[in-house]
Order: structure tokens, then sequence, then C-alpha cells
């Protein structure tokens, strides 16, 4: 067994792929006080703010330094679909983007609450909403992907969705705080190591 060093400044994290390859057998939806509204061409700077509130607590940071092109030609792709989650009051609480670009199968390429939502069953709300929005006709695999550094309990919460493990990979990266990209507080369970 070998430890491998990371520098610091770096990150390292365990990614786990997780797929469904049957549809679910339909339930009735949980009920919610949060509802979902759909995001056709969504203002990149709008997206980019609820992105950072939601994953930045888990140092998601990728969608935030993609270029302005790049980042556009995702999520305007008519195959990709842009969820905002509101509360009552209609303040985004939380995002759901659902990947149809590669034939027959769909990726939940994030699925996230804002932090203080965590605990209270809003999460199977969002995936129950997902799911039957993922598996539309001809769709035969859902996937998602998580990593040590998401939520302690979102392996097991996918699981508990009706995923299996199917892949395992280490993903390495400069950290976003010493970028400047998060601020130096985000993560805390992250140990923030600089030179």
């Amino acid at each position: 067994m070998a430890l491998i060093p990371v520098a610091n400044g770096q990150v390292a994290t365990i990614v786990t792929t997780l797929e469904m390859r049957t549809r679910p057998r339909p339930r009735p939806l949980p009920d919610s006080r949060l509802r979902l509204v759909r995001w056709k061409a969504p203002a990149l700077a709008t997206y980019r703010a609820l992105f950072r509130r939601i994953g930045g607590p888990w140092l998601w940071f990728s969608r935030l330094v993609m270029d302005d092109e790049r980042l556009t030609a995702i999520v305007h792709d008519p195959n990709v679909e842009v969820y905002a989650v509101q509360d009552a009051a209609g303040i985004e609480v939380g995002m759901l983007e659902l990947d149809f670009r590669e034939s027959g199968a769909c990726e939940l390429s994030y699925v996230g609450l804002i932090p203080e939502l965590a605990g209270h069953g809003h999460g199977r709300w969002l995936m129950a909403h997902a799911l039957q929005r993922a598996w539309a006709p001809g769709v035969t695999r859902v996937w998602v992907h998580t990593c040590t550094l998401d939520h302690p309990r979102a392996l097991g919460f996918y699981r508990a969705s009706g995923f299996t493990p199917c892949k395992r990979t280490v993903e390495t990266f400069d950290d976003p705080r010493g970028r400047g990209i998060l601020p130096a507080d985000a993560a805390p369970h992250v140990p923030y190591l600089v030179n």
C-alpha cells in the first residue's frame, strides 16, 4: 500500500461514479414547499451565482472557471435541462442539471441544495423529480458522480436512491481557494494547505 503525496495548494478526492440501468417503479412525489423552475438558456451570471451558493461549501468550482463560450454551449444546449429549486418566496435554493447529450443516457450533472436545507427531506424530493425527468423515452442509463469532498452522506444518499457504484477515480486539482475562486474559509472540512 502506497501513500501518494499531494502538494500544498492541491486537493485530491476520490470520485465515485454511480449508475441506474433500470427505471425505478413509479412512486408518488414527496410533498415539499419547494418547486422546480426550468431555466431555458440561463444567464451565466445567475447560473454561476447559484452554482457557487450551492457548491462552494463542497469546493465545486468547475463552472466558475469555465469560459463563457464553453459554459454557454453546455447550459444552452437543447439536450441539457437546467432547473432552479425555489423556496416559497421564489428564492433559488438549489439546482438540478440533466445532461441528455449522450444517446440513451442521462447524467445528473448537478443535484444540490443550499447547506441550510440538508437533513429536512428536500433531497429526497429533488431526487424524485430528477429521476422522473431523467428517465425520458429512450434513456437506458442514468448516472451521477460524487466525491469525498461532497456532503458525507452524498454517496449513501445516491445508493439509497437506487444507484449502484460502477467506477472510482482519483482527481487532483489546484485548490480553488488558493486561486481566489472560492474564499479561504470555504469547505472547512477540507484542510486548506498553502506553501
